[in-house]
């Protein structure tokens, strides 16, 4: 080995080190994630011959009609995927997908080879399943990672051609159910279609609970004081100078993302401090920038 290629070497490995101290919480989350998906597909998925989304749909399927191992097919469907897509994925984007399928492929046979007892209740199963893909998808997406599959082909397309990733995974997940209507028949699909629904609900909630903030407006005739109280929890504040539409009287205008518990401390330190201060609550369902969501996330 030359003296260049030692060089390149390190180089890289420094690289990768690097890139992992700063991605090591989305590492964990996504790793997690995908070990959730895989009890669930494993343990109330497989046994009750439900359909299920995307290249684990196509995995599910491929087992009841053929028994062909899911893992293997969720592997191998997931690198052609990659292989394909690759010049159009970010490189964060393409490694942390390259994680979840590594670890979803992994967990699935370590599930298959200890699988739970089988519950009777299949209505019970179909939500459970949702619930916890759902759970799992929703951090595996605020960490800004990717279950791959169908996500792959998603974002491709959209660089590519600007279509839209909703629309796609509705048509795609549409064509695996009429698919899975031929091999588990009509009332596993039903099932199935409880399941994805109740998947769709909780990745919702999931999503918008790890991105909820709330936004107060403050109008405070001690406003050093509620800007000092507001900083010293960790959290921002703006101060704009505002003009009362009816008095005239020039009075500055706070502006701060909290946490739910932040609001409840603001709220009793005013009711103390200035209780003539006139405060309005509201929802801000997604926040991007620093101490919040990482634009690295999108």
């Amino acid at each position: 080995m030359n003296v260049n290629t030692k060089l390149y070497l390190k180089k890289n490995l420094r690289a990768l080190l690097r890139g992992l101290r700063q991605e090591w919480k989305a590492l964990t989350i996504i790793v997690f994630g995908n070990i959730v998906t895989a009890f669930a597909v494993i343990n109330f998925i497989l046994p009750y011959r439900f359909p299920d989304m995307g290249v684990s749909g196509l995995a599910v399927l491929s087992n009841y009609a053929f028994g062909i191992s899911p893992s293997w097919v969720v592997a191998i469907g997931n690198l052609l995927l990659l292989v394909w897509g690759r010049k159009n994925l970010r490189p964060r984007f393409l490694g942390l997908t390259v994680c979840s399928i590594v670890v979803f492929s992994l967990f699935m046979s370590v599930f298959l080879a200890f699988p739970l007892p089988l519950n009777e209740d299949r209505f019970m199963a179909a939500v459970v399943s949702g619930v916890l893909k759902g759970v799992a998808g929703g951090m595996i997406f605020n960490a800004g990672g990717s279950g791959g599959g169908t996500d792959i082909v998603a974002m491709v397309l959209r660089r590519r051609h600007g279509i839209e990733v909703g629309q796609f995974s509705i048509f795609v997940n549409l064509f695996i159910l009429a698919l899975s209507l031929g091999i588990v028949g009509l009332n596993s699909v039903v099932y199935g279609i409880v399941g994805l629904y109740v998947f769709g609900i909780t990745l919702d909630n999931v999503m918008r609970k790890f991105d909820r903030r709330k936004q107060a407006f403050i109008i405070t005739n001690i406003p050093d004081e509620v800007s000092l109280f507001i900083t010293t929890r960790g959290k921002g504040v703006t101060r704009i100078e505002g003009k009362g539409g009816y008095t005239g009287q020039s009075r500055p205008v706070l502006i701060s993302l909290l946490e739910t518990r932040h609001v409840v401390q603001l709220k009793a330190f005013l009711q103390e401090k200035d209780p003539k201060a006139f405060v309005s609550i509201c929802d801000a369902t997604e926040v991007l920038g620093k101490g919040f969501k990482s634009w690295k996330s999108l």
